[in-house]
């Protein structure tokens, strides 16, 4: 994993162009599928602090993004995706562990939750091996929130 920046644009515009279909599957991405180019290297170039926005790599190239978003700092919203060759691997759950596990320990976190838009069993699947519980049910989508322990270490960014 690395953070996702604009220097990665060409990359990352590319994953996002390969995959639209894969993101729109179950509604989950539209804006991002439907971005351009310039849109998408202008998300890149904003600073998402204190938020987290990474790129999940193998072998050196970029198959998909976890974001730990910063919504009410000890609580994180949380989202991935991975490029559809690259899903069934495990590379999401290693990926989306190693950022909560940073979340908790360098940042405090004490909470994460996230979105499963109905009919994606797959995210939820991931969300399950790591941990995450069904937190409520709504027309669209199911929350799910994960409570951690943080560490006594853990230096606010």
């Amino acid at each position: 994993m690395c953070a996702l920046t604009a220097e990665q644009a060409d990359e990352y515009y590319a994953l996002i162009d390969r995959n639209r279909e894969h993101l729109t599957r179950h509604g989950d991405y539209r804006a991002l599928a439907a971005s351009d180019y310039r849109t998408a290297r202008a998300e890149l170039l904003d600073d998402p602090g204190p938020s987290l926005r990474c790129g999940v790599l193998l072998h050196g190239a970029l198959i998909g993004r976890v974001d730990l978003v910063a919504v009410n700092p000890p609580k994180y919203g949380f989202g991935y995706w991975l490029d559809h060759g690259a899903t069934g691997h495990g590379y999401a759950t290693a990926a989306c562990r190693a950022l909560i596990e940073y979340g908790a320990t360098a940042l405090g976190a004490t909470d994460v939750f996230a979105g499963v838009t109905h009919g994606n069993g797959k995210s939820g699947a991931v969300l399950t091996r790591l941990g995450f519980k069904v937190a409520e049910v709504f027309e669209t989508y199911t929350r799910h929130h994960l409570a951690l322990v943080a560490s006594p270490w853990a230096h606010p960014a």
